[in-house]
């Protein structure tokens, strides 16, 4: 019985590490490594695949927000993510006058909590086969599985996004790149 005990001790503790040691590690992301220490915007300034994202989250005035305590779910389009909306609606969306609609499509991405691959995949399973997220725009999103290690997010428009790199974790949330951006109803 002692042995028993023991062993799962062992596992338990073995879990937690596992677990402890993939919120520390660095991931690549757009050709620079992302660190857990910083927080979100920190990390997104560096990557070479997210300067797009990066300029509307300034020009949405959300530089600040994304700096807080958190924590914060964040599904980060990738550049050609904008590029392949239809012509001018990046110029559009980056005018001043536009800046709540800018903010509304920017928050529509980000999901209160930390929520790695682990937690939407549980959540996913628990909902036979489809997550409801709601985002901090106050949108709903919707998570499925696309065999057994990829997650692929519905949104309102029905566009279908695939995550491409999952569980970079941040000091304020985590980050899962995605190759299209996400629309809320407008």
């Amino acid at each position: 019985m002692k042995k028993g005990l023991l062993s799962i001790a062992l596992i338990a503790s073995t879990a937690i590490f596992s677990n402890s040691f993939a919120q520390d590690k660095t991931v690549m992301v757009g050709g620079e490594s992302m660190y857990p220490a910083k927080n979100i915007v920190e990390n997104a300034v560096n990557s070479k695949d997210h300067t797009t994202l990066v300029a509307a989250v300034k020009a949405g005035g959300l530089v600040e927000t994304l700096q807080g305590k958190g924590p914060f779910t964040v599904f980060a389009p990738v550049n050609d993510a904008f590029e392949n909306l239809p012509a001018g609606t990046v110029e559009t969306l980056l005018k001043p006058e536009n800046k709540g609609t800018l903010v509304k499509v920017l928050t529509y991405h980000v999901v209160a909590g930390k929520m790695d691959f682990n937690t939407i995949a549980a959540a996913i399973k628990k909902g036979g086969g489809k997550a409801e997220m709601t985002t901090v725009s106050g949108g709903k999103l919707w998570a499925m599985m696309n065999g057994d290690h990829n997650i692929t997010l519905k949104d309102e428009a029905g566009n279908v996004a695939n995550i491409s790199t999952y569980d970079v974790y941040q000091s304020n949330g985590v980050i899962h790149v995605i190759d299209k951006v996400l629309m809320p109803k407008m």
